[in-house]
């Protein structure tokens, strides 16, 4: 477990590392380089240096590029699950389906970037114009800078590294210090790819030191970050005048209306409340039920949350492991008996073991309580009865955050009201807040952040327009 950054194509070791120990038994699973603001600015500069080949690499070469990693990393399924496993605590069953998600991020980055293009401009349009060659294309922004975190820290390091690259552009990617080996192994494959750019990508461990010498560097021409509202609120006001995606934080919610299929629905609030224990951007934290179903609906809510398999990440038929940290055990607990204390109810009892948090489904829960009016990242989620959709609306939208949104209804004009007048970047009808398709759009209004990732979107937020006019 040698403890490598990688500066450009150049993999450095370092005798200066932390060990990573897994979140679930406490083994040491990794080791990262403990790197500084010098190795972070001299990144920049291997980056700055590389953008002008990148730029010049052709389509082909760039799309070959990724498609030869999305392979290796077919042929590496079982190791790189494995590690998702050992670093983080994932369930070794999703563990799988993120690297295939990862996979499938790869190639349609890849598969996008071959038909996106300009077109050709009608300069005479107006009486002020008049005839020309006129057309607009894109090119690459020249360096970029990824800042990754823990909860998927395979699949969206390739969210931004497979646009990124894709579009003819340099990275210098800080990845989680959580999951230090996920990161390297993945980088590697694309460094170590025949079809690389040289010098194209580089990867620095580090703490708010590593962090602010990126962003505040005048090298690169976007920063995407993915991680807290606190980080992401420094980071905007420190970048100065470059182009910041930020994807944040969410408090994502859903509403039963009375006429919805109970038994799907818990079914399905209960994977969105609970999967990766919790610790998902969009992971369903409130429910907002109506009063005519609500007995019913919290019954069904409870026994589908008591038939999930909790326990070791190794087994194959978990579906919860692990939180990250015993901060986050520790929180989770403490805000479970707050609300108790407060008068809410829990439908499954509050249970903790080491790291390991029980899902929690609580009730009577009142809009000021913790568990609902922050972000918990945490196996909780709360039932709030609501008198129908009017009401349910205007509850989802009290918050602060409004990354995606969901509503449960076979009542059309339900669903079109929800569309049109939640306050999200995403809203889904008939599933869990909690579902993402990577091809999709995906991104945040309020403080849920700014920009969109998915291959087309990040792409166009890691490329420039330039317009083109010959007379």
């Amino acid at each position: 477990m040698d403890a490598h950054v990688w500066m450009g194509s150049t993999p450095i070791t370092s005798s200066d590392y932390t060990e990573r120990t897994g979140p679930y038994d406490g083994r040491v699973v990794s080791r990262f380089a403990l790197c500084n603001a010098s190795d972070a600015l001299n990144a920049l500069e291997i980056a700055r240096k590389a953008a002008k080949t990148a730029k010049k690499a052709p389509l082909h070469q760039r799309c070959a590029w990724l498609k030869d990693v999305a392979e290796k990393l077919k042929e590496q399924r079982e190791e790189f699950a494995r590690v998702l496993c050992d670093e983080v605590g994932k369930p070794i069953a999703y563990a799988r389906i993120e690297v295939d998600r990862c996979i499938e991020t790869i190639t349609l980055s890849a598969e996008t970037m071959r038909t996106m293009h300009g077109e050709t401009i009608n300069t005479d349009a107006m009486a002020s114009g008049r005839k020309a060659h006129a057309y607009w294309r894109r090119e690459p922004v020249g360096v970029v800078v990824a800042i990754t975190p823990f909860n998927f820290p395979l699949n969206l390091v390739a969210h931004k590294l497979a646009p990124a690259l894709v579009a003819g552009n340099t990275v210098v990617l800080k990845p989680t210090p959580e999951a230090p080996l996920c990161a390297y192994k993945l980088s590697k494959l694309f460094i170590e790819s025949p079809y690389a750019v040289r010098d194209a990508l580089s990867v620095v461990y580090g703490d708010a030191e590593v962090g602010s010498a990126l962003v505040g560097s005048d090298i690169p021409r976007v920063i995407s970050f993915t991680g807290s509202v606190g980080v992401g609120n420094i980071i905007a006001k420190s970048a100065g005048i470059k182009k910041v995606s930020l994807e944040l934080g969410g408090n994502a919610a859903t509403f039963i209306d009375a006429d919805a299929d109970l038994d799907y629905a818990a079914q399905r609030c209960a994977i969105g409340a609970f999967v990766n224990s919790g610790q998902v951007c969009i992971s369903l934290q409130r429910i907002y039920v109506d009063s005519a179903i609500y007995d019913e609906f919290a019954a069904k809510m409870a026994e589908a949350t008591s038939k999930l398999v909790v326990g070791s990440p190794y087994e194959e038929n978990t579906f919860l492991g692990p939180l990250i940290n015993d901060e986050a055990a520790e929180r989770a607990m403490n805000w479970v008996e707050s609300a108790i204390a407060e008068g809410a109810r829990a439908l499954t009892p509050p249970k903790r073991d080491g790291r390991v948090f029980y899902p929690c489904v609580m009730a009577d829960v009142t809009e000021s309580m913790k568990i609902v009016c922050e972000e918990v990242f945490a196996p909780i989620v709360s039932l709030v009865k609501v008198d129908g959709i009017d009401d349910a609306i205007a509850r989802m939208n009290n918050s602060p955050y409004g990354l995606q949104f969901s509503v449960f209804t076979n009542n059309l004009a339900h669903a079109t009201t929800a569309i049109d007048e939640l306050d999200a970047g995403g809203v889904v009808i008939n599933d869990m807040p909690t579902l993402r398709f990577d091809i999709q759009p995906y991104g945040g209004v309020k403080l849920s952040g700014v920009g969109r990732e998915g291959p087309r979107f990040a792409i166009e937020e890691m490329s420039e327009i330039k317009s083109i006019v010959i007379l």
